[in-house]
């Protein structure tokens, strides 16, 4: 054999456009897994929840259910005695009701009975006879998870793409879901060449080592969302490679060796490359120390990459090069994540002394690239809580809080997750998802997290710096115009900016046909009707509540006396679809949503006003590329076309994409 001589070399980048002049890294198709297979796998498809979770209101503490309004003024010095007519366990359907007067004991866990509308600890009673003693008050609501709470019934609880680690199997297992869809594990064969490579489990004999690549790739391959295949050591000889790499075509979808990539006068692969099929080599030789003799090929629609022998140089020109590319084809994200990282919190988290602290994060990259951690919200049970936990920080057991600004390490729960480029807080919007849907379609290294918070929220976590964008559509009745005079009211006009994003239809989504007959507010007050609300601190319940105060004053009574008339206000939905959810499989019978949602779930629409809605940015993201990109998505054509095709009723006007208020600095 001849010796090759290196005469040119590419960049990384080079190498990578010429292999997607001749292959694209897309999914190799899908299959149907169950629940139990799916750890790493990665979804094919929407999955929306057709349960409510919990199913059925529960007490979140072992007390008493009681009606609220019967403890109202009780307290130690002016204790209240119920009359107690029966217990309820977990698991059991309560045969009887509470009624004024009266109370039921209740395990944590337990389905509330008719009639109560909370729950006192035990702590706060003393139990004699028959009777039951309050020593506090309570409100409607408390120690109650209310059925839907954590997630609702047609609810779009984790999006296409998502790879399933732990976390995400809670998720699934809390619906109900027995399988999934998926997408298949490419398949990737790997081949270690070399005279001196030996295989595990054997003694060695003089001059040889084990093979070390084999097991480091496998790992690499599998971490990529992909299946190896082991197709075992070929020695320096130019059939038998010839011969194992043939078979790899045929089993797999990707090629791996290493070895026999460089210009010694056993390195042979180079020459075989082209015997195999078109248009064979595309590169050979790149711009990068270690790995300068790495190989890339294309055989017949198929790519094989060649990896230098030495196992660190083959280990980072696979993380450098051909990770992106097989994560592609498992449908992840090109970018490898990280397992542990260094972040600041940005908030004095407390925590217990005595014991080791586990405390869930998510996390922030700020614009000079630092990451920041924040609490994610615990609650009992809640599991899209922990769904938005990227990984946990550890308080040992003499910690008494860990402060703000202290850089903590955050131990990833998946190696698969990495922070997000961006963070969307505030309302929740079918618009919002459009141009995640854009950004990752044409920047698909950028990763968008989207916490619906209402816009309340995101106005407060932009104060705290805890986002980089707040969607909002606050209207202030005072001044009849939307977002400005809360920003103003917060004193964020000096380090915010706001940007126009586009108008909705906001109305009444009632089922086809109208069957209640539902034209107005007033409406309502009907017994026969039930409403299904949107959380406190949401611009839809804002603008709500300005309407039911609006009624109060036509009606000459107050506010709180006429919310006691509507039959579901008290129940709260997240985002616009799990109320149009409610609508559609007959938990409520109307509710304040967008127009796009009722059109999607087949109900109808009773359009009420025409709202705006923008985006809150801190100024000092403005620099973030990522931040740049999201502007960028927001002012394009396609989002402009695309947002009134997909979601009737949204569209955008001449501002949308501009600062309409604060000044970029």
């Amino acid at each position: 054999m001849t010796r090759k001589i290196f005469k040119s070399f590419v960049t990384i980048e080079d190498a990578l456009n010429e292999l997607y002049k001749h292959f694209t890294p897309k999914p190799v198709g899908v299959e149907e897994v169950s629940i139990d297979k799916a750890l790493g796998r990665v979804l094919a498809t929407n999955v929306y929840s057709e349960i409510d979770v919990p199913p059925y209101d529960r007490s979140t503490v072992d007390g008493f259910a009681v009606i609220a309004s019967d403890l109202v003024g009780a307290d130690e010095d002016n204790p209240i005695t119920l009359k107690k007519i029966g217990e309820l366990r977990t698991g059991v359907v309560p045969a009887i009701e509470v009624s004024s007067g009266t109370t039921i004991e209740i395990s944590t866990g337990a389905m509330i009975p008719p009639g109560a509308n909370a729950v006192v600890m035990v702590e706060y009673t003393d139990t004699e006879n028959d009777n039951v003693i309050f020593y506090r008050s309570t409100y409607p609501g408390e120690n109650i998870q209310s059925a839907g709470s954590d997630i609702m019934m047609g609810e779009l609880v984790m999006r296409q793409g998502t790879r399933l680690s732990p976390r995400e199997l809670g998720v699934l297992a809390a619906i109900g879901l027995e399988k999934v869809l998926v997408y298949k594990k490419p398949k990737v064969a790997i081949l270690s060449t070399g005279d001196e490579i030996a295989p595990l489990g054997k003694p060695l004999k003089d001059g040889q080592i084990y093979d070390i690549n084999s097991s480091v790739i496998s790992g690499f391959v599998q971490e990529s969302g992909c299946e190896p295949i082991f197709l075992g050591i070929a020695r320096d000889n130019a059939d038998e490679i010839l011969d194992k790499i043939k078979d790899g075509l045929t089993k797999a979808d990707v090629v791996i060796t290493s070895g026999s990539t460089s210009a010694g006068v056993k390195d042979v692969l180079y020459q075989l490359i082209g015997k195999l099929g078109s248009p064979g080599i595309i590169v050979h030789g790149i711009k990068i120390k270690p790995g300068k003799p790495t190989l890339i090929g294309v055989i017949d629609g198929k790519p094989l990459f060649g990896l230098p022998g030495y196992p660190t140089s083959a280990a980072m020109v696979f993380t450098q090069l051909f990770a992106p590319i097989l994560r592609q084809m498992a449908g992840l994200s090109p970018t490898v994540a990280m397992k542990k990282l260094q972040a600041k919190l940005t908030v004095r988290i407390n925590t217990a002394p005595g014991r080791r602290n586990l405390i869930p994060v998510y996390l922030l990259r700020k614009s000079n690239d630092e990451h920041v951690a924040l609490p994610a919200k615990q609650e009992s049970g809640s599991i899209t809580s922990f769904s938005y936990a990227d990984g946990f920080i550890i308080a040992s057991e003499n910690v008494s809080y860990l402060d703000e600004g202290e850089v903590v390490t955050v131990n990833l729960f998946s190696s698969q997750i990495s922070p997000p480029d961006i963070t969307i807080m505030g309302s929740h919007c079918v618009g919002v998802d459009l141009l995640s849907s854009l950004i990752h379609k044409r920047y698909p290294n950028i990763h968008v997290r989207i916490i619906n918070t209402g816009s309340m929220g995101g106005l407060r976590a932009i104060k705290r710096g805890d986002a980089d964008i707040a969607g909002m559509h606050l209207f202030d009745e005072a001044t009849k115009s939307y977002n400005i005079p809360y920003i103003k009211n917060y004193g964020l006009e000096k380090s915010t900016v706001l940007v126009r994003g586009y108008v909705r239809e906001l109305g009444f989504v009632v089922a086809k046909g109208n069957p209640k007959q539902i034209t107005s507010v007033k409406d309502l007050l009907r017994h026969d009707v039930r409403f299904i609300n949107r959380i406190a601190g949401s611009g839809t319940r804002i603008y709500f509540d300005m309407l039911l105060k609006n009624l109060a004053n036509e009606e000459n009574t107050t506010f709180n006396e006429l919310v006691k008339e509507i039959k579901g206000y008290e129940i709260e939905a997240k985002t616009h679809n799990a109320v149009a959810a409610a609508v559609k499989y007959g938990r409520a019978d109307v509710g304040l949503a967008i127009k796009p949602v009722a059109i999607k779930n087949g109900l109808d629409f009773i359009p009420l006003t025409k709202e705006h809605y923008d985006f809150l940015i801190q100024k000092v993201n403005l620099s973030k590329p990522s931040i740049n990109v999201f502007l960028e998505i927001l002012k394009s054509d396609e989002f402009k076309k695309e947002l009134p095709k997909q979601n009737p009723g949204l569209f955008s006007d001449e501002k949308t994409g501009e600062i309409i208020f604060g000044t970029n600095m």
